[in-house]
C-alpha cells in the first residue's frame, strides 16, 4: 500500500461521508416546515449515526472509485 493510494482513499471516503451528512440532514429538514421545529440533536444524532455506519462500510466493503488492489493486496504476504 503506497502513501498515495491511501490518500486517495481517505479523500473518497470523507468526501462520501460528507455526503451522506449533508444529505441526511436535508432528508430531516424537509421533512419539518420551519427550520425552528426541527429537533436539531436528533437530526444532527441521526447524521452522525448514517456517517459512521458510511465510514464504517466503507472501510469493510470497499469503495468502487478506488481500486483496492492497490491499497488491500491480501493475496501476497510481505
Amino acid at each position: 500500500m503506497t502513501k498515495q493510494n491511501w490518500r486517495e482513499w481517505l479523500r473518497a471516503t470523507a468526501i462520501r461521508c460528507a455526503r451522506t451528512f449533508i444529505t441526511t440532514i436535508l432528508g430531516v429538514y424537509t421533512a419539518g416546515t420551519i427550520i425552528t421545529d426541527i429537533d436539531w440533536p436528533t437530526t444532527l444524532l441521526a447524521a452522525a449515526s448514517a456517517t459512521v455506519y458510511v465510514l464504517l462500510l466503507c472501510i469493510v466493503a470497499g469503495l468502487p472509485e478506488v481500486d483496492d488492489t492497490k491499497i488491500y493486496d491480501l493475496t501476497t504476504k510481505k
